[in-house]
């Protein structure tokens, strides 16, 4: 506990106005229900790395070669933190120093390719991600971005449509990964197609890479040639990025990253991602990871027997997209109804039309220890709040996260 309210009160000395801000958010957290898909509870233990004093250190370049001094640490944290991401993910090179996600998907893109380039990747209005050609993006600025799509019945990816439009294309990079596609993608059918047409494959993995980690989704890692990742989400560790590649483009991923897109690194954050990894690495996490699908499977059926649609079919993995049409609403107003009642998710393309849907995840909650029964009662309290009942399901959610608090008090 003192790990988490010590800051807090020392700042409180100093900056009241900052202290209540963190304060508040504290009680959000503990006092609504996290089922935003891309976050979670990082542990007391990764919190305190990022409070470190590695936070004050500057280490701009790689261990061995920095272009300050004293960064006799910052090299260990930083070698621990690539060597425990090797192990864990199987490559033979990890750069653990993208600050986000986005920041290692453009890492990745200035390793391999050039402005003007083209690259299939799913559309934006599929599930594709800001990065993944966005106008208002620079990848939609610097590269031809050609995308492809779901089936509109089943929405799952159609494959024969990607495999088209790699022969027409003929792109220099095809990317595999969404942020609301709830099944796991065919890792072997998009290497095939890149194969055929002389691509990159990259994959994009911000979701799925914790899961992956646990053993609870297949890996990209034998099929892509560049993976990209978020080390929080499902990985419950800092906010944060990682390019994950093998040795033959080891240096130019690292060129990529320092000097071309990032300067300095960020070592109190690569060290409480160094934490995350060990603590990934041991059984516990891996019981977790199935137990985050299991609830979004339970979650999903219990959504769907309550008049949701849910796109696919079901999930494989932490995320549900669901279309509340059927109850009469769309995606921002239900998210306002249930927003009001204390549950926090987010709005997301669907694969059909121009409706949005609601997205959510199962991450969080399983953090803090809920399963199969609780998910049912947040299908319950989904269904209470979009009727109006606001105020008497916010009561109901307090009481479920006093249940389970999300550091155990």
């Amino acid at each position: 506990m003192s790990v988490i309210t010590q800051p807090t009160d020392l700042l409180r000395q100093q900056d009241p106005q900052m202290a209540d801000v963190l304060a508040g958010e504290a009680r959000r957290q503990a006092g609504t229900l996290q089922l935003i898909a891309a976050e979670n509870f990082t542990s007391p233990a990764v919190l305190t790395a990022l409070g470190s004093a590695l936070a004050n250190k500057y280490a701009e370049g790689y261990p061995g070669a920095r272009h300050h001094g004293g960064c006799e640490y910052a090299d260990l944290a930083e070698r621990i933190a690539v060597e425990r991401a090797r192990a864990l993910f199987g490559v033979d090179h990890a750069n653990v120093q993208p600050h986000s996600g986005s920041s290692a998907v453009l890492a990745a893109y200035a390793a391999l390719l050039r402005p003007g380039d083209t690259v299939l990747a799913m559309g934006l209005p599929y599930g594709g991600h800001l990065t993944h050609g966005s106008p208002a993006n620079f990848s939609g600025r610097w590269f031809e971005f050609v995308g492809y799509g779901v089936d509109a019945e089943t929405g799952l990816i159609d494959y024969e449509q990607v495999h088209e439009l790699a022969r027409r294309h003929r792109p220099k990079a095809i990317v595999c990964g969404s942020i609301c596609y709830p099944r796991h993608p065919e890792y072997g059918v998009f290497r095939q197609i890149a194969d055929e047409v002389g691509a990159f494959l990259i994959a994009d993995a911000a979701h799925p890479i914790g899961l992956v980690a646990g053993g609870a989704a297949p890996s990209p890692v034998p099929y892509a040639d560049v993976i990209c990742a978020t080390t929080h989400k499902v990985l419950r560790g800092p906010r944060g990025g990682m390019v994950l590649c093998g040795a033959e483009f080891a240096e130019r991923v690292d060129r990529a990253v320092f000097p071309f897109t990032q300067g300095g690194a960020q070592m109190h954050t690569i060290a409480a991602k160094a934490v995350a990894f060990g603590e990934a690495a041991g059984p516990a996490f891996t019981t977790y990871a199935h137990r985050v699908v299991a609830n979004a499977r339970a979650l999903a059926e219990e959504l769907e027997a309550d008049g949701f649609l849910v796109t696919t079919g079901g999930t494989d993995t932490h995320l549900i997209s669901v279309d509340p049409a059927p109850l009469g609403l769309d995606g921002p107003t239900a998210r306002g109804l249930l927003a009001a009642a204390g549950i926090v998710l987010d709005t997301c393309a669907l694969p059909y039309g121009e409706q949005r849907g609601l997205r959510l995840g199962t991450a969080a909650v399983t953090t803090q220890g809920m399963g199969g029964a609780e998910m049912r009662r947040i299908g319950a309290l989904f269904v209470n709040a979009l009727h109006g009942e606001a105020a008497k399901t916010r009561t109901e959610v307090e009481e479920l996260t006093r249940e389970f608090p999300p550091y155990g008090y």
